[in-house]
C-alpha cells in the first residue's frame, strides 16, 4: 500500500470511528504498518487539512486520534445547535420519551403496548436527538433492544439523575378522580334520565355532592304519583272483605 493510499485509508478510519477515535496501536494493526509510520501519516494529514483550510481537523485526545471541526467555525455550529428551525419533538415523541424515562429499560414492543400505537418512528427520532439510547438486550425471544435515557436527556431537563424525575403520582390521582366522577355519573343515570346537555355538563364541571332542589322536587313528585297508582291498583285487585259475624242470617 503506497503512502497516499495510507493517508486516505487513515482518514476514512477516523471518520468511521467517530467520537470514540482510534489509538495509534489500533490503526497500526488495521493497516499493518509500524506505529511510527502511523504518527507520520497523522501529522501529514493534519498539515494538509490546515493548509487547505478544510472544515475538519485531526485532534489527539487522551491517546486517541479523532476527527473534529475547525475551532474558528464554532460560531456557526452554535447557530445550528440553537436554531429555531430545528424541528421540535412531536406529541408522539414526547409520549414515547416519557414512557422510556419512567419505565426504562424498556423494549419497543412494551412501549407500543402502553401507547396502543407503533413507536418505531418516535424511537428513531429520539435516538437521532441523543435523548435515548440502546442500553442492552432483553432476555426474551429475539433479544429485543432495551432503551433508556442518555446523559444528554438529563442535561436537557436539568436533572442530576433519573431519580429526580417528577413524581407521576399527580397524574394517577387525576385518573382516580375521573374514575370516581364517572362512577357517580352512572349512579345518577340509574336514578333518572339525563339529557345530553346534562351529561356534558356533568363531565366537564364535575358532579355535585347532592341533587339540586329542582331535581329533588321532580323525583319527589314522581315517587308520590307512583305510590298513589300502586295503592289504587291494590284496592282494585283486592277481594271483597267477608261479612262480620253480626251481619250473618240464620
Amino acid at each position: 500500500m503506497d503512502y497516499s493510499t495510507l493517508k486516505s485509508v487513515l482518514e476514512g478510519l477516523l471518520f468511521v470511528a467517530g467520537e470514540d477515535g482510534l489509538t495509534k496501536k489500533t490503526i497500526a494493526e488495521i493497516v499493518e504498518v509500524d506505529g511510527d509510520v502511523v504518527t507520520d501519516i497523522v501529522k501529514d494529514l493534519q498539515k494538509d487539512l490546515t493548509r487547505r483550510k478544510r472544515g475538519i481537523r485531526i485532534a489527539e485526545i487522551a491517546g486517541t486520534y479523532r476527527l473534529t471541526t475547525a475551532p474558528e467555525h464554532a460560531a456557526y455550529f452554535e447557530k445550528l445547535a440553537y436554531s429555531p428551525a430545528r424541528t421540535p419533538l412531536s406529541q408522539a415523541a414526547l409520549e414515547t420519551l416519557s414512557i422510556v424515562a419512567y419505565r426504562q429499560p424498556i423494549t419497543r414492543v412494551e412501549i407500543e403496548e402502553i401507547r396502543g400505537v407503533k413507536a418505531e418512528r418516535p424511537l428513531q427520532t429520539l435516538v437521532a436527538k441523543d435523548l435515548i439510547e440502546e442500553v442492552g438486550r432483553a432476555e426474551q425471544i429475539g433479544r429485543p433492544i432495551l432503551y433508556g435515557t442518555t446523559k444528554a436527556f438529563l442535561d436537557y431537563f436539568g436533572l442530576s439523575g433519573i431519580e429526580d424525575l417528577p413524581d407521576p403520582v399527580v397524574a394517577a390521582d387525576a385518573d382516580e378522580d375521573m374514575e370516581e366522577r364517572t362512577r357517580m355519573l352512572f349512579e345518577r343515570i340509574e336514578g333518572r334520565q339525563l339529557s345530553l346537555d346534562d351529561l356534558d355538563r356533568a363531565l366537564l364541571e364535575g358532579l355535585p355532592a347532592e341533587e339540586d332542589d329542582e331535581d329533588e322536587e321532580r323525583l319527589s313528585a314522581t315517587e308520590s304519583i307512583g305510590a298513589d297508582r300502586d295503592e289504587e291498583e291494590r284496592e282494585t285487585r283486592a277481594p271483597a272483605a267477608p261479612p262480620k259475624s253480626d251481619d250473618w242470617e240464620f
